[in-house]
């Protein structure tokens, strides 16, 4: 497994939610990566809070990945997969970000440890372009799902689209989620996100099952499973 050295004046990881706080055995562990903007959060502070919610008792911790330095947020996602490995052991590790953290899931998805992303609100920025496309090989093997509003002004949702056909075709198991009528920020709907996002999460992480609406998506070949619609209402009525 490639190791990642500590970036220097970097990333550090938040204090542990879930199974740890609890003393419980440690499972599993979510690795959330914030956006570019602390004053535009988008789903990660209720996706943390549902997720030790949820996943706690299963043994998942969740640890925010803190921001700083000059390195990249590709290459400090690396090093805090690298830190959890150090302080739990041989355990699956899912990286979540939205808006900048998302592009940098996707993108430190070949690490060793890492067996599932989810993205949200990717920013892929110009880099996603036909001449100069995102890698996908990297997403090869993991459980993928990518969550984008058709409203978002900030990051195209065309750029995920494209993204998500691409790795589609090395990896089977990748999916996507349009939410429609909102915005970057998936503030409107963000209940129906955090639900999908939690649902996502434990299945990769734990158990292999997913929700209906997830399962199929996983299962119909493009675009269908790349443009499922994030149903009103999600998570009120799931039955794992």
């Amino acid at each position: 497994m490639a190791q990642h050295a500590p970036p220097a004046r970097g990333a550090r990881l938040g204090r542990a939610a879930g199974a740890n706080g609890s003393g419980s055995t440690v499972s599993g562990v979510v690795l959330l990566l914030p956006g570019a903007s602390r004053f535009s959060p988008g789903p990660v502070r209720p996706l943390a809070r549902a997720l030790a919610r949820a996943g706690g008792a299963e043994g998942l911790v969740t640890h925010t990945v803190i921001h700083g330095g000059e390195s990249s947020r590709e290459e400090q996602a690396g090093w805090a997969a690298d830190e959890a490995v150090r302080r739990y052991g041989d355990v699956p590790v899912c990286l979540a970000g939205y808006d900048a953290g998302g592009a940098a899931a996707l993108r430190a998805a070949g690490h060793g440890a890492v067996n599932s992303v989810l993205a949200m609100a990717p920013c892929l920025g110009e880099a996603a372009t036909a001449d100069s496309p995102e890698p996908v090989k990297q997403l090869s093997g993991r459980q993928v799902l990518i969550v984008h509003g058709t409203n978002d002004a900030r990051s195209d949702p065309e750029t995920s689209f494209r993204l998500a056909a691409r790795a589609k075709k090395a990896n089977r198991s990748t999916c996507r989620f349009e939410v429609h009528s909102d915005g970057h920020a998936l503030r409107e709907h963000q209940a129906e996100v955090v639900a999908l996002a939690v649902d996502f999460v434990l299945g990769a992480v734990f158990s292999g099952r997913y929700s209906r609406p997830v399962t199929d998506a996983l299962a119909a070949p493009p675009p269908l499973g790349l443009r499922m619609p994030l149903a009103s209402g999600f998570g009120r009525s799931l039955r794992r």
